[in-house]
């Protein structure tokens, strides 16, 4: 029995798989399995894989029909208690798997990711994905933040997760959204813990041909459509009131939005001068210096500036607020 079944769906992969497999392979952990599903590729893919020749490693060749499937088929097939996920153009440094099972051990989590190193086609540093690296590597670290800020962006990177199977047994649903946002927001909403290795143990590849950069699924608009049917379905579910902090460029279609949902927004807050003490879309506006004490009333906080959320965040907890329990963090 393997510790971790490490799970990695292809399609037309030849160009990078080896190194990939490879880098899994080479773990300081040992005792684990890799499952490749070659989702109906047209190069090369299944035949380099072949050629590496690991009895730790299994090729399934199935006909095209995209990662989410490929990707529950891979689990179906798994036989450890703990399942990992690695794309074909990425890399795992040598003590990924072995740090992160540690760590959702002695944290007693579900799912455990690792700061990252993101690179463009040409493996340099990615200039256009510094902020997102950030973000990933700075600001959602602890389990706490992950939960709290899980309605901003997906605070793990996918490829790098490593989850107890039930994470996976849930099942990626294929439709117009971001499958792994979406399995990741379903398993917070049943109380799921995640943590993050505080340390790079992965290089994510960022290039033009990603299917993140290509696909539909993957768009703003799919992202922000996941990210409010769970607001709903979650945090907001039966709310009638809130209150809205950010009413600029990013908290603005925010106000729109909770409005056409009957969401009444009670006060807006926003340190621009020239929209206190106004109103926006029939909101009363006000500075936040002047933000009551938390009274029950859901606080949605929508700011694109960076920094601006951990600047906030001392803000309100000093005020009663919760994060991720009664304030709410979104993009």
């Amino acid at each position: 029995m393997p510790d971790v079944s490490v799970v990695l769906p292809v399609f037309n992969g030849a160009r990078t798989i080896a190194r990939a497999v490879r880098s899994v392979l080479d773990q300081t952990l040992r005792e684990i399995e890799l499952i490749v599903v070659d989702d109906g590729s047209t190069d090369e893919t299944a035949a380099v894989v072949r050629d590496i020749g690991d009895p730790r490693l299994r090729l399934i060749e199935c006909k095209h029909r995209g990662v989410a499937v490929a990707t529950n088929f891979a689990t179906e097939l798994a036989v450890a208690p703990i399942i990992a996920r690695m794309d074909a153009d990425d890399f795992s440094h040598p003590e990924r798997l072995q740090r992160q099972l540690q760590l959702l051990h002695k944290q007693n989590f579900d799912v455990v990711g690792c700061q990252v190193r993101i690179l463009n086609e040409l493996s340099s540093i990615s200039l256009s994905m510094n902020r997102y690296e950030r973000w990933i590597n700075e600001e959602t670290i602890d389990g706490e933040q992950i939960s709290a800020l899980r309605f901003v962006e997906f605070p793990l990177v996918n490829p790098t997760i490593l989850a107890r199977r039930r994470y996976f047994e849930m099942g990626f649903y294929d439709g117009g959204f971001p499958e792994d946002y979406e399995l990741m927001l379903r398993a917070a909403a049943v109380g799921m813990r995640f943590g993050k290795v505080k340390e790079i143990l992965f290089d994510w590849a960022d290039h033009p041909g990603r299917l993140t950069r290509t696909d539909s699924r993957y768009t703003l608009d799919a992202f922000m459509r996941c990210r409010q049917s769970h607001l709903l379905a979650g945090p907001l579910r039966d709310v009638r009131c809130v209150d809205l902090w950010g009413v600029g460029e990013t908290g603005k279609p925010w106000l729109r939005w909770l409005q056409t949902q009957n969401i009444a927004v009670r006060c807006g807050y926003d340190i621009n001068k020239r929209k206190v003490n106004n109103q926006i879309h029939g909101v009363p506006i006000s500075h936040p210096t002047e933000m009551p004490a938390a009274d029950g009333t859901p606080l949605i906080i929508a700011v694109g500036a960076e920094n601006a959320r951990a600047l906030i965040r001392p803000q309100i907890l000093s005020r009663g607020y919760r994060s991720g329990v009664d304030a709410w963090f979104v993009a």
